[in-house]
């Protein structure tokens, strides 16, 4: 390789990441989100968010403009349009925009999928040894980021989305594979092993959420030690089971709050709580508010966005 081949490559991906900006502000001039195809979600925002709290199911995002931080438990990841995020099971997760205006996209990962292209690349092993933990910020490669691009570009045209986003989207699978966190896409592919064991531990915390689940019968059932699942699962989380629990149990709790216009005793009963007061505690501990108050904070937050501006004088 010659002496210029890093500068044509440099070059290669900023061009890359221009047309990127320029098909992403296309797709969405203003706030908002939109999916050009199923599994595509772009999204534009303006300005710098507060907190926002969900579980995100594995997917993997790029960012064309500005910056987004996650939190997952006690941990920051932070990324821009020069590094990509993956995450790998499904995860109760905060995060904000921390650079503004911001314009990105997030590519859901089938879990089939994935396992297609593992197969079939042979195993395609890592560059290197991930660690355990679920979700991840890298560099974006020039040839992942060409991938992406062509993504966008395939869903701008229906009829060509149909044929070739399928087709690059394994590409990305595979690049991602082939990559420095191949190790850790593995915990989606559905293959055996203990990368299957967490995901099912995952799955039935999420199921039963609102349950008391005795986590020595779950360790039990996917053939762990309870010292061995504890561990593996905050690798895998960065929180304990039960911590898990909770953050989904007081997200969707939030979600009732908001979408069903329930109050917070039966809110907090709906997901598993039976002292509405303990329910308000672990609420305002996690999301920095009772949960009346923080329901008429969020409220209030979208009447003032959807809030047509003053004319100017």
């Amino acid at each position: 390789m010659d002496a210029s081949s890093p500068d044509r490559a440099a070059a290669r991906s900023a061009a890359d990441r221009a047309e990127l900006l320029e098909r992403l502000a296309a797709l969405v001039p203003d706030d908002g989100r939109v999916e050009p195809i199923p599994g595509l979600s772009v999204a534009h925002i303006s300005g710098p968010t507060p907190p926002f709290y969900g579980v995100t199911a594995p997917c993997f995002c790029v960012i064309a403009r500005g910056a987004k931080a996650l939190h997952l438990g006690d941990e920051r990841f932070l990324y821009d349009p020069f590094h990509y995020l993956l995450v790998t099971a499904e995860l109760p997760l905060v995060g904000h925009v921390v650079e503004a205006p911001y314009l990105g996209l997030r590519l859901d990962l089938d879990p089939g999928i994935v396992s297609q292209v593992l197969v079939e690349a042979g195993g395609a092993p890592g560059a290197g040894r991930a660690e355990r933990r679920a979700l991840a910020v890298s560099p974006l490669g020039a040839d992942l980021l060409d991938a992406v691009l062509r993504l966008v570009r395939a869903a701008e045209r229906p009829a060509e989305a149909a044929v070739l986003a399928p087709l690059v989207t394994r590409e990305i699978v595979y690049r991602l594979l082939v990559g420095a966190q191949g190790d850790r896409l593995r915990h989606i592919a559905v293959l055996g092993g203990r990368g299957h064991q967490m995901t099912e531990a995952i799955r039935r915390l999420h199921a039963q959420f609102d349950q008391a689940v005795r986590m020595e019968d779950l360790a039990s059932d996917l053939g762990m030690s309870a010292s061995s699942f504890y561990q593996r699962f905050k690798d895998v989380t960065g929180m304990t089971p039960l911590q898990f629990q909770k953050e989904v149990r007081l997200q969707e709790a939030r979600r009732l709050l908001l979408a069903d216009d329930l109050d917070a005793a039966t809110a907090g009963y709906r997901v598993g709580y039976s002292d509405p007061s303990h329910f308000s505690r672990d609420y305002k501990r996690l999301f920095g508010a009772p949960p009346g108050q923080d329901v008429e904070r969020l409220r209030g937050a979208a009447r003032a966005a959807a809030s047509p501006a003053p004319p100017r004088r």
